[in-house]
């Protein structure tokens, strides 16, 4: 079982380089992307390679990542793993099976086992599409839950504000899984109001095997609105609630680039972390991500 992410973190030292908890890539040739719909995507339809991202993360500073899937299909995760496996940018992949599946734990191995399959680090499902709020309490959901934690794997939470109940009781009933919670779980940052997301990131927060990206603020905020100064209120209680040592910085590429380009993003980063003491800063912006989703060493 994966120990609970609490303790100190020997991060990096500011300048030391970043790590990209949390970004995607698609090629439109290989398969569509089917939750690219209406005008406002339209930017996002087209192809994304890890070439494309490459140069800006290296004019960032960014010296690894982890790369994220995009669609509920099972050839996605061995073509991210053999990505990362042929790539010196990418350090793990956050991948996809069917948790509802009898052999789930099979599948897990098979990946495990196969090409780049040292690069799995975690697991995630849109639960933000599914339909029943309460999908993480499924009884076949929490069996294929308990198989990913057997495979020494996190889990990431793609959820909004509506599934966070729901994701803290099954935090709870499985304490030897470490939970990522994805983009903090996406705040109503376009309202400016707080609750009732506050209280319940407080709640899923008060559980020691969770933590959560700062990740895909901008593009929850309006158009106008997407200073630090708009986004700090939702930092600071997910600084508040996880702490720094919980807390891991995504870029969310190439999504944000909706609402920010990649510098930009790691820009606003650092400066929502700026009140943070130097160690503190560093693990957010790379130690944490190298712990808990158990980076390579050297990452």
């Amino acid at each position: 079982m994966r120990p609970a992410p609490d303790g100190a973190t020997a991060g990096p030292l500011p300048g030391a380089g970043v790590v990209d908890a949390h970004h995607h890539v698609w090629d439109l040739t290989v398969r569509d992307q089917t939750w690219i719909r209406g005008g406002a995507l339209a930017p996002l339809r087209r192809s994304f390679s890890l070439a494309d991202l490459a140069p800006e993360a290296t004019a960032a500073g960014v010296r690894s990542t982890v790369v994220v899937q995009t669609v509920t299909v099972a050839e996605e995760t061995p073509e991210l793993l053999a990505l990362a496996a042929g790539s010196e940018l990418v350090a793990g992949v956050v991948g996809w099976t069917d948790l509802t599946a009898v052999d789930v734990a099979d599948a897990l191995a098979a990946l495990r086992e196969g090409p780049g399959g040292r690069h799995l680090v975690a697991i995630r499902h849109q639960v933000q599409d599914e339909p029943d709020p309460r999908w993480l309490l499924r009884p076949e959901v929490r069996r294929g839950l308990g198989a990913v934690a057997a495979a020494g794997l996190a889990y990431d939470l793609v959820v909004r504000p509506l599934h966070l109940p729901a994701a803290t009781a099954t935090a709870a009933a499985l304490p030897g899984l470490t939970f990522v919670l994805d983009h903090l779980g996406k705040p109503p940052v376009a309202t400016g109001q707080l609750a009732p997301w506050a209280g319940r990131l407080r709640r899923l927060a008060a559980l020691p095997n969770t933590v959560a990206k700062l990740s895909g603020l901008v593009t929850e905020a309006s158009p106008g609105r997407r200073t630090a100064a708009d986004l700090r209120p939702y930092a600071d209680t997910a600084l508040e609630a996880f702490g720094p040592q919980r807390l891991l910085f995504g870029s969310d590429w190439p999504v944000c680039t909706l609402a920010a380009g990649y510098g930009e993003v790691l820009d606003t980063a650092r400066e929502l972390t700026e009140r943070l003491s130097p160690d503190e800063r560093a693990a957010v912006l790379a130690g944490n991500a190298v712990r808990v989703y158990r980076l390579p060493a050297g990452t």
